[in-house]
Order: C-alpha cells, then sequence, then structure tokens
C-alpha cells in the first residue's frame, strides 16, 4: 500500500490544495532550522573560544545573532501554527468530499451494488464507511502526511547542508537513514492486514447495531429485545481487541525508530567531538551540526510514530475507493413516454438475487395496462408470490432502481387501432423523466424529521383543503386529532415517535399529495382529472410494497380506501400484496416466482 495514493489527490480537490501548502511549508521549515543551527553556532561559537582564552565578550558581540535566533523561533512557531490549522481545514474538507462522493456513487449504483459488478457491500456497509470509516482519514491528513512530506524535502536538504558543513556527520547520516523506512518496512509486514481486520470488524459491528435498530419494534413486541445485546457485545470486544493490537504495534513500532534515530545522532554527536578535541573540525561547523543532526531524523521519527494513522487511513481510503471504482449501470437518454393509457410489457425479466444462486423473480412475461389518467379509468395490479420470490425487486425494476439481468421492460404507448406504437425499453429512458410519473410507497417507507405537516407535504406547497382531503381518504385525520400539536407535532428521524400504522398512514397521505403542489392556497381542492388539464397532474403511476403488512383490520381498510380513491382518479396502482383483501381489489394479478440458476458443471 502506498504512503500517498494518488487517488485521493484525484478524487478530493482540498487534498491537492493541502499538498502544495505543506510542500511550501516544508521548504520554510526547512530554511528556519538550517539559519538556526548557524545562528546558535555563531552565537555559542564565540562565546566558547573566547571563555577558554579569558577574552571578555560582550553581549553586543553576539546581539546580531541572538536576534536572528529569536526571528527564527517566530518563523518555526509560525510555520507549525499554519501546518496544524490547515491540516485540521484540509483533513475535514477531504473527508466531507470523499464522503459525499461514496453516498451519491452508492446511491447511483442502485438498491443492490453487487448486481452492477460491485463486491460485497450494501447500505449498511456504505453507513458504516461514510461516517466511523472515513474518519480515520482525519489522523493520516493531519499528522502523518504533513511529516511524510517534511521527509521528502527537510531531510535531504539538511544532509546535503551537513555535508558542506562536515562531510563525516554526512556520510553517518546518508547510512543511518535508510535503516528508519527499512524498519518501518519491517513494522508493516508485520501489522499487514491489521487495520483493514479492525474495519471489518466495525463494520459488521455497524450492521448488526443497523439492523438491531431497523427490527427493534418487532423484537419488543415479541419481548426478545435484549437477545442480540450478546451478540452487539462480542463484536464490541472483537472491535476493542482489535484497536487495541493496532496500538501495541503503533507503540512497539515508535519505541524502535526513537531508540534507533537517537543512536544515530549520539554517533554523530560522538564523532564531531572527538574530531573537535582533534581541530579536525571548528567549532562554529562543529555546532551546526550538532543542532541539525536532530532535525535531519526528526521528520523520519514523527513518520513512525504515527505511521499505524496512515495504515487505518490508507485502509479507509482504499475501502471508499473500492465503492467510487464500481461501475455505474449505463444510463438511458430518451425521454419517457406517457404513462397514461400506456402498457407495461415484461418480457422474460430475471434478476439473480445475489449470491444465493437464485433468480427472483424469473423469466417473468406478462402485459400490463396502464390506467387512461381519467376518473373511473385506473386499475390495480397486484404482484402475488411467496416470500422471496422477486416481488419487490420487480418493483424495483418498475422503478428503473434495478436492472434485469435477463429480459426488458418495454413500454408501449397508446395508439389507434391497427397501428403499431413506438415500443421505448425503459433501459433507454432517462431515469430523470422516468421517476416523476411513478409515486412509491415502501414498506418501511422513510420520513424525513420535522412537523408533520412538513413531513407530509414534503417541501410541496399544499393547501389545507388539500391536506385535509388525503388526511379524511387515509385515516390520517384521526391520528392528528389524537397527537398533543396537531399538525405541528414533531416527527422524528425515520418516523420516530409514530407507530408503524401511523407512519403508513403518514406515507400514504404524502403519496396522494404527490403532484398536487401549488402556487397558491386557491386551488387544493381541485380533482386529478382538473390537474391534468391545467395544473401540476399527480403521477400516472402509484407503487406500494406490501402496504397492509403489520397493519391491523382497521388499518387494512384505510389502505384498501387509498388504493380505491386512486384507481377511482384514473390512477394505475402496483401493488406487492399477500392478503386477500388487496388481491380480492385487484383488476390483474401477477404471479411472480423464483427458480435456482443452474450452475454449468465443469468435466473432468
Amino acid at each position: 500500500m502506498r504512503p500517498l495514493d494518488p487517488r485521493l489527490l484525484r478524487r478530493a480537490r482540498a487534498a491537492r490544495w493541502y499538498v502544495v501548502l505543506t510542500a511550501g511549508l516544508g521548504v520554510a521549515a526547512a530554511a528556519a532550522i538550517v539559519v538556526q543551527a548557524f545562528a546558535v553556532g555563531h552565537a555559542l561559537g564565540p562565546a566558547v573560544t573566547a571563555g577558554s582564552a579569558g577574552t571578555p565578550i560582550g553581549l553586543g558581540d553576539v546581539a546580531p545573532w541572538l536576534a536572528v535566533l529569536a526571528g527564527v523561533v517566530v518563523v518555526r512557531v509560525a510555520v507549525a501554527w499554519a501546518q496544524e490549522r490547515y491540516a485540521q481545514k484540509a483533513a475535514a474538507q477531504v473527508v466531507a468530499e470523499l464522503r459525499e462522493q461514496v453516498v451519491a456513487h452508492t446511491v447511483a449504483l442502485g438498491p443492490r451494488p453487487g448486481s452492477s459488478g460491485g463486491s460485497d457491500g450494501g447500505p449498511a456497509a456504505t453507513a458504516t464507511l461514510a461516517t466511523r470509516g472515513l474518519d480515520d482519514l482525519q489522523p493520516y491528513l493531519v499528522r502523518y502526511l504533513p511529516q511524510l512530506l517534511l521527509t521528502a524535502i527537510v531531510t535531504p536538504a539538511l544532509v546535503l547542508v551537513v555535508l558542506g558543513l562536515d562531510w563525516v556527520s554526512a556520510v553517518i547520516a546518508v547510512v543511518t537513514l535508510p535503516l528508519v523506512p527499512l524498519f518501518m518496512w519491517l513494522v508493516g509486514v508485520m501489522t499487514a492486514g491489521t487495520s483493514e481486520r479492525r474495519l471489518r470488524t466495525i463494520s459488521r459491528l455497524g450492521d448488526q447495531v443497523l439492523d438491531l435498530l431497523a427490527g427493534l419494534p418487532t423484537l419488543r413486541a415479541f419481548g426478545r429485545e435484549i437477545g442480540p445485546g450478546a451478540r452487539v457485545r462480542a463484536l464490541g470486544d472483537a472491535s476493542r481487541r482489535a484497536t487495541m493490537g493496532t496500538l501495541r504495534i503503533a507503540f512497539l513500532s515508535g519505541m524502535v525508530l526513537e531508540l534507533l534515530t537517537t543512536l544515530s545522532v549520539a554517533i554523530i554527536a560522538v564523532g564531531v567531538g572527538l574530531r573537535l578535541v582533534e581541530g579536525m573540525i571548528d567549532l562554529v561547523p562543529a555546532i551546526a551540526v550538532l543542532v541539525l543532526a536532530p532535525e535531519v531524523y526528526l521528520p523520519l521519527r514523527r513518520v513512525g510514530a504515527e505511521f499505524h494513522a496512515s495504515t487505518d487511513g490508507l485502509a479507509a481510503a482504499q475501502r471508499a475507493f473500492d465503492v467510487l471504482e464500481r461501475p455505474l449501470p449505463a444510463g438511458g437518454t430518451l425521454p419517457a413516454p406517457a404513462l397514461a393509457g400506456a402498457t407495461l410489457v415484461l418480457d422474460g425479466v430475471s434478476v439473480r438475487a445475489g449470491d444465493r444462486g437464485l433468480a427472483a423473480p424469473a423469466d417473468l412475461s406478462v402485459r400490463v395496462p396502464l390506467g387512461t389518467g381519467r376518473p373511473g379509468g385506473g386499475r390495480v395490479v397486484a404482484l402475488r408470490g411467496p416470500s422471496g420470490s422477486g416481488k419487490s425487486t420487480t418493483a424495483l425494476v418498475l422503478l428503473g432502481l434495478l436492472r434485469p439481468d435477463c429480459g426488458r421492460v418495454l413500454v408501449e404507448p397508446p395508439g389507434p387501432p391497427g397501428t403499431d406504437p413506438a415500443v421505448v425499453d425503459l433501459a433507454d429512458v432517462d431515469p430523470q423523466t422516468w421517476w416523476p410519473q411513478l409515486t412509491w410507497v415502501p414498506q418501511r417507507p422513510t420520513l424525513a424529521p420535522g412537523p408533520l405537516r412538513h413531513v407530509v407535504a414534503d417541501g410541496r406547497r399544499v393547501s389545507d383543503d388539500a391536506l385535509a382531503a388525503a388526511a379524511r381518504t387515509t385515516g390520517l385525520d384521526a391520528v392528528v386529532a389524537d397527537l398533543p400539536a396537531g399538525w405541528d407535532t414533531p416527527v422524528g428521524l425515520g418516523g420516530t415517535g409514530l407507530s408503524v400504522g401511523q407512519r403508513q398512514r403518514v406515507a400514504l397521505t404524502a403519496a396522494l399529495l404527490d403532484g398536487a403542489a401549488h402556487d397558491d392556497g386557491t386551488d387544493g381542492d381541485r380533482s386529478d382529472n382538473d390537474r391534468a388539464d391545467g395544473g401540476a397532474a399527480p403521477p400516472p403511476v402509484v407503487l406500494l410494497d406490501e402496504p397492509t403488512a403489520h397493519l391491523d383490520a382497521r388499518g387494512e381498510q384505510t389502505v384498501l380506501d387509498t388504493v380505491r380513491a386512486w384507481r377511482d382518479a384514473g390512477r394505475t396502482v402496483v401493488v406487492i400484496a399477500h392478503r386477500a383483501s388487496l388481491l380480492a381489489l385487484a383488476d390483474q394479478v401477477v404471479d411472480v416466482v423464483s427458480r435456482e440458476i443452474e450452475t454449468p458443471q465443469v468435466a473432468a
């Protein structure tokens, strides 16, 4: 693993200017160190010589060099302050840029990154990487990378200065300096894979915690919320052991490098002292060499001390680059045809279900006529099948979020009888023109935090009349009446503060209002047909993923009434259904099945 990955400079703009700034500060630091060495030598040399000869020396004789020394101290303090300040700022910007890119790329990959040619990792793994995982880059950028650049700039410059003062000391430095990276390489061999294992452990812990939080209401309902605690504690202990192992190796490597560099400086000092006694070197250059010797090894010592930060940071960066380098599915460019009155054709659609050796759905071929968009011309299409057969995957395919591994999804626009309509392949359609024609209500709706009115409106300008009418249809008006602050009741992230059934009603109400945005509050009671003629028409297709799951009989009736309202308005409702009540409401039932994928046998 390279100490500075070029992909980091390409992906993060803040990293590029930070490297340039650090290089400039390194040059300034090298110049300040050289001036400091000569200032100390010229200040102490005459004083020691005069004291030995018994000749008095006044403060004015060394005052200029003392002033230079004071100025150098100020410069070095300013350089250190600038390095620390801008390192923290650049590190935060780099992590933010990579975090944004990782999240955006994961969203572009779709709900199943592995199906697009990527390796392992899904939303939970991305959440762990984008939060705690990428935070490991900060110590790498703040501590390790500056010292690495200083080693590349300051150390060679100081060795050249020492060569001009005392070639013997320069030779000793040249011989002993390679020992430091050699020992660092040995430490790297010992710690190979430690950081990756630690990050994988933390990822597993994050996945477990996220799954636990998602299923906590169900676990509490069955009194099993205590059970997963043992597994979380075990993963936490594994993370602690991995972290402590990394720290032990870091402390051991730091001690070895400190001992090595201390002995190297001592060898230079002993050599200078012996030659000074023999009169083979003058006092001023000898003092300058003694001041420069520790500074020659200092950047390497700090690089060794921060070596664990480099391994953790580069491991996190590698995980981020693994996500960013996954190829995106090819996007279409054609505008989406109007869906009102059209026909969706699923022609042999099959999707591989991860690594299970299963296609779900498998060879799904069906024609689905869509509603006309006019009152009374709607349709309800139910997707039926056992759990794991691929019903939710079929919905993702219809949404354009997932490409089928086999088969096609075609759109046949309406046309006069006897004509051949221009069939459009969904793979060739620009998703940005396709999604506005669809309303999606997942099984577990994702609700943004904020007042209930804003959560339901979802950023749209909706009149009070339209809001009240939609709430009456879904039964949300009864929920609002029981809330202490009514429509102003605060809702937490993910719907915290509401029950599962209440969240479902909120999601259905928001879906009813989809397309009902207004420029003012005067047209809130306009019908869908009126809006289709001169306003913001609602999306003609609604997809529901098991909307009656986890609902009681009253909640189920609410969903049925909402589906009827959509059908009466002329919209097409594609619903994933298990219960007989939804299947009885459907105008068309599509059976979804799965099958095992046959693996070719290799001849012996």
